[in-house]
């Protein structure tokens, strides 16, 4: 297994709509594997493959005890939503800003065998859900957020030097894991 580079804003990966799973084997397996790693290894709650320079449906996610990874995810979403919590993102560091979501979500899809899996979730577990579907659709957290807290996430952006916070990050991943992770914009093997 490996840690996997995390793609910040600005990498078209994350703004294209990623591609339908077809083939399930040990390439697949090895990529949920990695990036459960990750995720691991950041301490996040859920992580796409965009989000690791890798253009398919596929998530991992990690909340309140429950973990496991979902293949070609289909939401039903109740008609309600929940309170607005602050989201951030890993492609996204250091902002994060309270989002609409909503209440309960059924995902249903494959997990990396190819086997049927259909999870039901409410609270933080939905709102994960709903966060890393979006990925696959190209849609990032703040696409979702309006009035004055979408011009503060933008303003916060802007001024953000993510080249260097990539930079960075690598360098004291690189210290701790000793993994191949690399810097942002370089390409990755399988990207």
């Amino acid at each position: 297994m490996a840690i996997l580079t995390i793609r910040i804003i600005g990498d078209p990966v994350l703004r294209t709509r990623a591609e339908e799973v077809t083939e399930f084997g040990p390439e697949l397996a090895k990529l949920v594997a990695d990036m459960e790693e990750t995720m691991e290894d950041v301490e996040g709650a859920g992580l796409a493959a965009p989000q690791v320079g890798v253009s398919l449906r596929v998530f991992t996610y990690r909340i309140d005890g429950q973990a496991g990874h979902i293949v070609n995810p289909v939401l039903e979403l109740s008609e309600d939503l929940q309170e607005d919590e602050v989201e951030g993102c890993l492609s996204i560091p250091g902002i994060g800003y309270p989002v609409p979501r909503y209440r309960w979500t059924r995902v249903t899809g494959q997990d990396k065998n190819g086997n049927p899996v259909s999870i039901e979730g409410e609270g933080m577990l939905a709102r994960c859900f709903q966060h890393e579907t979006d990925h696959l659709d190209g849609v990032l957290y703040i696409d979702r957020l309006e009035g004055e807290n979408r011009k503060a996430a933008l303003r916060a952006i802007r001024m953000a030097d993510y080249d260097s916070i990539a930079e960075r990050t690598a360098a004291q991943r690189a210290q701790t894991v000793g993994s191949s992770f690399g810097t942002f914009g370089t390409p990755s093997a399988g990207a």
